[in-house]
C-alpha cells in the first residue's frame, strides 16, 4: 500500500513517539497538514511562527524530548528563524519542518519561495531540502538523531509540496549510517586520570558547571563531585538548576552580573573544572585575567567549544555525565577546609543586596525574591531577555534542573511567553511561572491567545518600568547617560488585558499589595496577570564592565 509522503511524515514522527506539535498552517505546507488530521499529534496553533519555535524549545528544556515545529514557506519559514536560533545558541534538541514551494518552481522567486535551507545553515546543526520522496523516512530518522545526540541542536527538513503529495513504499527505517558523524562521549581515559591527579593536589577547586550538565542528565554527579572534593559550584544561566541552591557549596551564577563571590571564587581558584560549560563573553569579560592561578579543567561533548576562548590546561572530550562517572571512583574525599572557610568569608563580605529605601515602593528584586520565597518546589520558571531575567538568576533558587528556563546565547526577546506554553504543555500539572519585563512581553503577546485556547494556568508577572530597562542601564554606563528610545511613552495595562483573555489580572505598585496577593496567585487554578509597577531607574548589580576582570565588578 502506497502513501504520501505527507502522511508518511506524520507516521515517521508518530514512531518517534512525537505527542505534539506546534505550527501554523500555510500553502506550501497543506499537504502535511491535511495528514495531520486523525492522527495521534496534537497540533498546537500559535498566533505566529517564531511562538511555535519557541513553544518546541521550551517543551523540549522541561522534557528533555525533541521539540517540533512546523511552518510554511516563505515568511512562515522565515519567522521561525529566531526560535531556530534561539535553540541552536543554547543547545536544544529540535527538528523544524517547513514547507517549500514545488521542486519546479524552486529558484523561480515565486510566491511565498525563500532559500530556507541556505538561510539556516549557520544556525541549525544539519538541514535537508527534500528531493526525492522515497527519502523522507530515511531524512526524519536522522534528523531526530542529529538532533538528540552529541551536543543537542535544532534540524530543519524543507519539503516541497509537491514532493510531500507524491505517493510511496512506506517503511521506517531501524538502522542508518551518518559517515562523519560520531559524537565522541568517553573521555580519553589518560586525560580523565591527569584529572583526578590535578584535582586531589589542588588546594583551591572550583567547579563551573554549565548547561551541559542539565542535557547530559548529570546534576547527582555534579552534586557528589562537588562534595567528594569540597569544591564550591558556580553557574553559567544555562547551568541554573543543576546544582541545589540551598546546598552551602553553591555560588550562585558568574560573569556579567554574577554574584560578588563566585567572580572572586573564580579569580583566587587553583582548579577550575569547567563542566558543560563553554567560556562565553557573558562569563569571561577579559580573558587574559579570568582565573590566572588556575589550572583548567574542561569537560564538554563538542571538541569545537575546548580551547576556544581560555586556554584550557586538560582537555577532555566527552559526555559530562559519562566523564564524571569514570571520573569520581578515581577521586578520595578532601575536605579543603581552609577554601571552605576563605569562601564562606566571601560570602558574608560580599552578600547580593539590594537598597529598599521606601516602603511604598516596589523593587523589581524584592518581586523576584518573594517569587522564589513562595513558588512550589517544583515549579518551572520561565523569563524573558533583560534585567528582570538577571534579577530571576540572582535571586531565585531551584533544587532540579528543568526547573529554569531562559534565553542564554541568543537573547532573544519575546521568548518568555511561548516558552512558558511549551513548558506548560511539556510538564501538566506543575506550577509555571512567567517573569517578563513590559518590552519583551510585547514582542510574543499575541500568544496569550495559544495560553488561554489549551488552558495553561500560567502566572505571569510583568517587571513593568515602563522602557527598555537594560538598554537603558547600557546607555547609563556606556554613552554618558544619553538616553535614547528606551522609555515607553504608551504602555499596556497588563492587568487588564488578561482580564480580556480570560485571566485574573492585577496590578500591584507597593510591597504590601503584592504580599497581600501573592500566596493565592500561585496556590491559584487558573491563570493570573500580575502587572508589577516598579522604578525605571534601578540598575542589576553587581555589573562587570566592558574590558575589565570579573573581580572588578562595580555595585553602584
Amino acid at each position: 500500500m502506497e502513501i504520501t509522503a505527507a502522511e508518511a511524515l506524520i507516521q515517521c514522527l508518530e514512531k518517534e513517539e512525537v505527542k505534539i506539535i506546534f505550527g501554523c498552517p500555510g500553502g506550501a505546507i497543506l499537504p502535511v497538514y491535511d495528514a495531520l488530521y486523525g492522527s495521534s499529534i496534537k497540533h498546537v496553533l500559535v498566533r505566529h511562527e517564531q511562538g511555535a519555535a519557541h513553544a518546541a524549545d521550551g517543551y523540549a528544556r522541561v522534557t528533555g524530548k525533541v521539540g517540533v515545529c512546523i511552518a510554511t514557506s516563505g515568511p512562515g519559514a522565515t519567522n521561525l528563524v529566531t526560535g531556530i536560533a534561539n535553540a541552536y545558541m543554547d543547545s536544544v534538541p529540535m527538528v523544524v519542518i517547513t514547507g517549500q514551494v514545488a521542486t519546479t518552481q524552486v529558484g523561480t522567486d515565486a510566491f511565498q519561495e525563500v532559500d530556507i535551507t541556505g538561510i539556516t545553515i549557520p544556525v541549525t546543526k544539519h538541514n535537508y531540502l527534500v528531493k526525492d520522496p522515497r527519502q523522507l523516512p530515511m531524512i526524519v530518522k536522522k534528523a531526530f538523531h542529529i538532533a538528540s545526540t552529541g551536543r543537542p541542536g535544532p534540524v530543519l527538513i524543507d519539503l516541497p509540496r509537491d514532493i510531500a503529495s507524491r505517493k510511496i513504499k512506506f517503511k521506517y527505517p531501524k538502522n542508518f549510517a551518518l559517515p562523519g558523524y560520531k559524537p565522541t562521549y568517553k573521555g580519553h581515559p589518560s586525560m580523565v586520570q591527569q584529572a583526578a591527579r590535578v584535582i586531589m593536589k589542588s588546594e583551591r577547586p572550583v567547579i563551573y558547571a554549565g548547561g551541559g550538565v542539565r542535557i547530559s542528565g548529570a546534576s547527582q554527579e555534579l552534586l557528589k563531585l562537588a562534595e567528594t572534593i569540597s569544591a564550591p559550584v558556580t553557574h553559567t544561566l544555562m547551568g541554573l538548576g543543576c546544582f541545589p541552591g540551598d546546598h552551602p557549596l553553591f555560588l550562585g551564577m558568574l560573569g556579567l552580573h554574577g554574584t560578588r563571590y563566585a567572580n572572586l571564587a573564580v579569580t583566587g581558584c587553583d582548579c577550575l573544572i569547567a563542566v558543560g560549560a563553554r567560556f562565553d563573553d557573558r562569563v569571561v569579560s577579559k580573558i587574559s585575567g579570568f582565573a590566572p592561578t588556575a589550572r583548567v579543567i574542561h569537560i564538554d561533548i563538542d571538541p569545537a567549544e575546548i580551547g576556544k576562548n581560555v586556554r584550557t590546561h586538560l582537555p577532555i572530550v566527552g559526555d559530562v555525565k559519562t566523564v564524571l562517572e569514570a571520573l569520581l571512583p578515581l577521586l578520595d574525599k578532601k575536605d579543603n577546609a581552609a577554601w571552605f572557610e576563605r569562601i564562606e568569608q566571601l560570602k558574608l563580605e560580599n552578600p547580593l543586596v539590594y537598597k529598599q529605601e521606601r516602603q511604598d515602593v516596589l523593587k523589581p528584586q524584592f518581586v523576584i525574591e518573594k517569587l522564589n520565597q513562595y513558588k512550589p518546589c517544583d515549579a518551572i520558571v520561565v523569563t524573558d531577555v533583560g534585567q528582570h531575567q538577571m534579577w530571576a538568576a540572582q535571586y531565585m533558587r531551584f533544587k532540579e534542573p528543568r526547573c529554569f528556563l531562559s534565553s542564554g546565547g541568543l537573547g532573544a526577546m519575546g521568548f518568555c511567553l511561548p516558552a512558558a506554553v511549551g513548558a506548560g504543555l511539556g510538564a501538566p500539572g506543575r506550577t509555571v511561572i512567567l517573569v517578563a519585563g513590559d518590552g519583551g512581553f510585547q514582542m510574543t503577546i499575541q500568544e496569550l491567545a495559544t495560553a488561554a485556547e489549551q488552558n495553561l494556568p500560567l502566572k505571569i508577572f510583568i517587571i513593568n518600568n515602563r522602557k527598555l530597562g537594560m538598554v537603558r542601564q547600557l546607555q547609563e554606563y556606556y554613552h554618558d547617560k544619553r538616553y535614547i528610545a528606551v522609555d515607553f511613552r504608551f504602555n499596556l495595562d497588563f492587568a487588564a488585558l488578561g482580564r480580556m483573555y480570560g485571566m485574573e489580572g492585577y496590578t500591584v505598585e507597593t510591597p504590601e499589595q503584592l504580599m497581600e496577593l501573592l500566596p493565592g496567585i500561585l496556590a491559584s487554578p487558573v491563570p493570573v496577570m500580575v502587572n508589577c509597577i516598579v522604578s525605571g531607574d534601578e540598575n542589576v548589580l553587581p555589573m562587570v564592565l566592558a574590558g575589565t576582570n570579573i573581580d572588578e565588578a562595580v555595585d553602584k
